[in-house]
């Protein structure tokens, strides 16, 4: 009779539970039962194991073998456990001192030959081992780097099962076989499989890869717009950009996440386990540590914004731009039932996946940009009669995107074409460097600001905290409580207002907001002009 166990972690969303990975020999009729809620992946795992122990020059035992997980109460999925269960079947047939392994957290897949795989999700399970008190892990040799991300753990990578046995029984570890050197690596390709998952139809980077050869001076004109970029990046608001085709909504959404400042370290951990646990990372980059960009196509589903899907939940377009943007292009376009999903993360900052199997709770923190036409055809305005479409097919058109989306919006702006001679004057505005500066230091103001709270922007401090502890220039929000008064603002309007006015401040310089800050915020918040300058730093 033979037991050991080790570890391994079970994920839920990005977050995981160590398991407790035990292996029973007793004699009788050689059988393998494994206990403990395994899905289907999991299951296949018997057949995995004994493969790989066998072609790694180990023996399988011929006795009734019993492999436990637990806790059992918690549903358990994916081939992350193979190499967690070949060791303690190893330990248990004494091939192995069960001592070594009773504190290691395992992680990886087994290939039939024996190769230990990459899975989805390491670094959320590696801090979750670390969370737990480990402090020992062995992961797959690619992904050690990953791993090796989270403070206080000593990371072990391994090519193969034969590698793992030998370093554990103090053994020479094996040479890798010289025939496959210098070939395609097959291990990574189980990482990101082609239509599956929540990444299908979405495009979804970091800023460097992204904003490569982008910079905010190939915009030509849009004054008021890219100032409105501007604000929205220094305070985390909202914004939504209404124009003609042509006009250049999607060059400043495109150009947005590169005047973002870099991630800290946490936000990085936290970008870096979602794309993890979607199998996005990007080759070679273990750690992500800028700003992400995502940008989903208009005939993206509910599950593919907000996350679900078959079987085990996956992370959708909210929670692959959390930290970053969110650009919604042609956004009536997108279903209806699809946009009013993404209310309750823009309020909450994350999102919650209720099934029968369990809830999945994945972080949506990000900045939304939506953009969409005045009309069908692109061309309604109140300035000319260019538009064909039908009043009823205008109202139609504008309506899709509803009144309480909307309102959780804080930048409201109209992209008007660009002219001729904006064109042909050759005119530049001021690049992505210059902006990037002035935001960092608006971002700089409003963390020394808000020192000691919870909020790091000012897009997430409550507008009673506004009202109550921060309080702008005397008679600044006249003419705002006169708008609210007219029912032009709703109360959570006014609060968006006052938070755009504390982020205009801060870009300014502004110990505290006054009128023309105000003004300035009310105007990018209704588009109705207010009489004050639309710009914040050198005009074009």
């Amino acid at each position: 009779m033979g037991f050991a166990r080790t570890c391994s972690v079970a994920l839920v969303g990005v977050e995981g539970v160590v398991v407790e990975v035990q292996a029973d020999l007793e004699p009788g009729v050689a059988a393998f039962t494994l206990v403990g809620l395994p899905d289907k992946s999991l299951t296949e795992s018997r057949d995995r194991v004994r493969a790989a122990m066998v072609n790694s020059g180990a023996e399988w035992p011929q006795k009734k073998l019993t492999v436990g997980l637990s806790p059992a109460s918690v549903p358990k999925a994916g081939s992350g456990f193979d190499l967690a269960v070949a060791c303690a079947v190893l330990g248990a047939a004494e091939r192995i001192d069960p001592r070594v392994l009773a504190d290691v957290v395992m992680i990886g897949e087994l290939g039939l030959d024996g190769r230990v795989r990459p899975v989805r999700g390491i670094l959320p399970a590696v801090l979750a081992a670390a969370d737990a008190g480990y402090e020992q892990v062995v992961v797959p040799e690619c992904a050690a780097a990953e791993a090796s991300l989270v403070p206080g753990i000593s990371v072990l990578g391994v090519r193969s099962l034969r590698q793992l046995i030998a370093v554990l029984t103090d053994e020479p570890v094996p040479e890798e076989d010289p025939d496959e050197q210098g070939r395609p690596d097959p291990l990574l390709a189980g990482l990101r499989v082609p239509g599956a998952g929540a990444a299908t139809g979405m495009h979804s980077v970091g800023a460097a890869q992204h904003d490569h050869g982008h910079d905010l001076a190939d915009v030509v004109g849009q004054i008021s717009a890219r100032t409105a970029v501007e604000v929205a990046a220094a305070g985390g608001h909202h914004l939504f950009l209404e124009g003609p085709p042509g006009a250049g909504k999607t060059m400043l959404a495109e150009r947005l996440p590169g005047i973002l400042p870099p991630l800290g370290r946490q936000e990085s951990l936290e970008v870096t386990a979602v794309h993890s646990v979607a199998g996005l990372l990007p080759p070679g980059k273990p750690l992500i540590d800028l700003a992400p960009y995502c940008a989903p196509h208009h005939s993206a589903t509910m599950q593919a914004l907000v996350g679900g899907g078959p079987g085990v939940a996956r992370p959708g377009a909210v929670s692959l731009a959390h930290r970053g943007v969110l650009f919604l292009d042609e956004a009536p376009e997108f279903s209806s039932h699809a946009l009013d999903a993404l209310r309750q993360p823009l309020e909450a900052g994350h999102v919650v996946i209720a099934r029968s199997a369990g809830v999945v709770r994945f972080p949506a923190k990000f900045l939304m940009v939506l953009a969409a036409n005045p009309c069908p055809c692109g061309r309604f305005s109140q300035r000319d009669s260019l538009c064909e479409c039908p009043p009823s097919a205008v109202r139609r058109y504008q309506v899709r995107l509803s009144g309480p989306l909307l309102d959780r919006v804080d930048l409201r702006v109209e992209v008007d074409p660009v002219t001729r001679s904006e064109l042909t004057r050759g005119a530049r505005g001021e690049p992505t460097a210059t902006v990037a500066d002035r935001v960092r230091a608006a971002r700089e103001r409003a963390t020394a600001r808000l020192a000691g709270t919870p909020w790091r922007t000012n897009s997430e401090v409550p507008g009673r905290e506004l009202r109550g502890r921060w309080h702008a220039a005397a008679g600044a929000l006249d003419e705002a409580e006169r708008n609210l008064e007219r029912g032009v603002l709703t109360a959570r309007g006014l609060d968006r207002v006052l938070r755009v006015a504390w982020t205009v401040a801060d870009l300014v310089g502004h110990d505290r907001p006054d009128a023309c800050d105000v003004a300035l915020a009310l105007q990018l918040r209704t588009g109705v002009p207010r009489g004050v300058p639309m710009t914040i730093g050198t005009p074009a």
